[in-house]
């Protein structure tokens, strides 16, 4: 119910007095745009101004815009890397901040194949902490009620390492479900989940995964929302149904727990929860032993208002299969985050999954944009580029983000690509567009342009004996099952058809590629089971210069054309499925354990 507050805002009428606290921050922030960044900026150069990094380019204390745009330069990891190994080393001088590094957030892979390590300090947790509570406030606007019922939510933490110095590294939502302002969360009537914290908090996916399944079902009628971070986590869960229904069905009969869930304080806090239930049992049969799963999650979750997770940039491949599993159901994408920090949130989360637009929080971090027609330029570290500020924002045109930051990274390339859409009073809002440079994805894993060439040199050895080559190539992700899985397509030239290299020469060669890939994917593929098999698909002799044909046919031009590296337009999928003479999946899991190489 809505409340008569002394906070309006022009978002409109919050749904409680908190809620208005809310929507009034917003307000203000989104109002004082450059006021704010010209006061964050301000805050992170004066407490860091004592930093080994800043001292390097003789800021000399100051704290003004100008300074800082003069001297600093844009940088990407790479050019952070002996600095950020130095602390993972056990390094605890004041490198990038002031406040002590508490430990390594991961992210995408780097050139090595090993995932990024972004220093942290605590009071990170209290921003994204902020942010997060922005996001109820706002979707009570537009869906009334949800404090009546429950969120089924699948979340997980992921394996964490330790470096040479002692600190934690892990991904950020780790980092966030771990940490107590998560696990010790007040308790709020708009955001309570179905999942324990127990199941949450297990590392073992399937143990988690079952947990989270089977509080879900057993809570079917109260459930008012299903989501997961990704599209992809949320269609995996539902595949995990398809699979395990009648072993949940079997412990929601007879109220017993799954001998394969292990975890003492799982089965614990399951004793209190899970009673025999013969009749939703029966339903759970009924409903999951049908061919045609379509429309499962209303069937299942009959008071499901909307889906929650992210379904833009590369997860908007998964909206079909998702639209087909609810019924159409509106998906919301809520906010906007990555392991460096967090950006901001969506003001109109019941959209259509095509129209997200992001508005970045202006207290989050000093955001800066390159214009993306010259961010394929290489930024000289000497020579600072002229950057635009948040405040200064054309709509239409796409720029890269760039952020400072307390934790003390400094015009530090995202990679991401946005577009302006609007403003929302002086703060712009973003479409997000896509990642600098990615050509495959199916989940948390990024694979560029130049690993997927590495992996095919790497997997080509296994060719020589056969004085065979790859010719050309080009891939895409599959995302049509569940898990989904890259596919590379291999043009290869036999100088020897009587030795040929056999099936289980390129079965290994795909294997080959995914030793060569990043942990992020060799951990999504072991741990995490969120991809499948890496395939290779051999095609015809001559099937690459039917493309390039067909590019021209279209108006390429042949003095330009150049092979694309992946592909999504469904004619040249088609032409290429269509020329297929073998097909060949890896006969096992690449390598991977949670520890870094040294």
């Amino acid at each position: 119910m809505a409340v008569e507050s002394t906070l309006p805002s022009p978002l409109g009428a919050p749904a409680c007095e908190k809620d208005a606290k809310a929507l009034q921050f917003i307000e203000e922030m989104t109002k004082n745009v450059d006021s704010v960044q010209e006061r964050v900026l301000g805050e992170i150069l004066s407490r860091n101004a004592e930093t080994e990094y800043l001292k390097r380019f003789q800021l000399n204390g100051a704290t003004d815009r100008e300074t800082f745009k003069s001297k600093i330069p844009a940088v990407t990891y790479e050019d952070l890397q002996p600095e950020i190994q130095r602390i993972a080393n056990g390094d605890q001088s004041p490198i990038f901040s002031a406040h002590p590094i508490s430990e390594f957030l991961t992210s995408s892979g780097t050139s090595a194949g090993e995932r990024k390590l972004m220093p942290t300090i605590h009071e990170e947790l209290d921003r994204r902490q902020l942010l997060y509570s922005l996001l109820m406030p706002v979707m009570n606007l537009y869906v009334p009620g949800l404090d009546k019922g429950k969120g089924l939510y699948f979340l997980f933490v992921k394996a964490e390492t330790k470096t040479p110095g002692g600190l934690v590294a892990r991904p950020v939502l780790t980092s966030y479900y771990k940490s107590d302002h998560f696990k010790t969360r007040p308790y709020d009537p708009f955001n309570v989940y179905t999942s324990p914290n127990e199941a949450i908090l297990c590392v073992d996916s399937f143990q988690s995964m079952y947990t989270q399944m089977l509080c879900g079902l057993i809570m079917r009628e109260e459930v008012l929302r299903v989501g997961a971070v990704f599209a992809s986590g949320l269609l995996r869960a539902i595949h995990f149904l398809q699979i395990n229904w009648n072993q949940l069905a079997h412990d929601i009969a007879t109220g017993t727990l799954n001998r394969k869930v292990m975890d003492a304080s799982i089965r614990e806090c399951m004793s209190k929860i899970l009673k025999p239930n013969p009749e939703l049992a029966e339903f759970i049969t009924k409903e999951c032993s049908e061919e045609n799963w379509e429309c499962i999650i209303t069937r299942i979750w009959p008071n499901t208002k909307y889906l929650d997770v992210i379904v833009t940039g590369g997860m908007a491949q998964y909206i079909p299969t998702l639209e087909y599993y609810s019924g159409g159901l509106p998906m919301a994408c809520t906010m906007y985050a990555s392991s460096e920090c967090y950006f901001g949130l969506n003001l109109k989360p019941m959209c259509k999954p095509s129209e997200v637009s992001y508005t970045i929080m202006p207290n989050m971090a000093y955001f800066e944009f390159l214009p993306h027609e010259s961010s394929t330029s290489v930024l000289s570290r000497d020579s600072p580029p002229r950057l635009v500020d948040l405040a200064d924002l054309e709509v239409g045109k796409e720029y890269e983000l760039i952020i400072t930051t307390y934790a003390g990274l400094c015009r530090y390339r995202v990679g991401d690509i946005l577009r302006v859409t609007g403003f929302h009073n002086a703060a712009p809002q973003f479409r997000f567009i896509r990642r600098n440079n990615v050509l495959l994805s199916i989940e948390s894993d990024k694979t560029d342009e130049a690993e997927l060439q590495k992996a095919i040199e790497n997997a080509s050895v296994l060719l020589k004996e056969f004085n065979t080559s790859v010719v050309e190539y080009t891939s895409y992700a599959d995302t049509k099952q569940i898990p989904g899985h890259y596919v590379i397509y291999w043009e290869l030239l036999v100088k020897d058809s009587a030795n040929a290299p056999t099936d289980d020469v390129l079965n290994q060669c795909c294997l080959q590629m995914e030793e060569s890939l990043n942990s992020v994917y060799r951990q999504s593929r072991v741990a995490d089971n969120s991809i499948g098999p890496l395939e290779i698909r051999v095609v015809k002799n001559g099937t690459f210069e039917e493309l390039m044909d067909y590019a021209i046919s279209r108006g390429a031009s042949i003095n330009q054309y150049k092979v694309s590296r992946c592909v999504s337009f469904t004619p040249i999928m088609e032409l290429l499925d269509s020329r297929v003479v073998s097909k060949h999946c890896s006969p096992a899991l690449p390598h991977w354990t949670p520890e870094r190489r040294r």
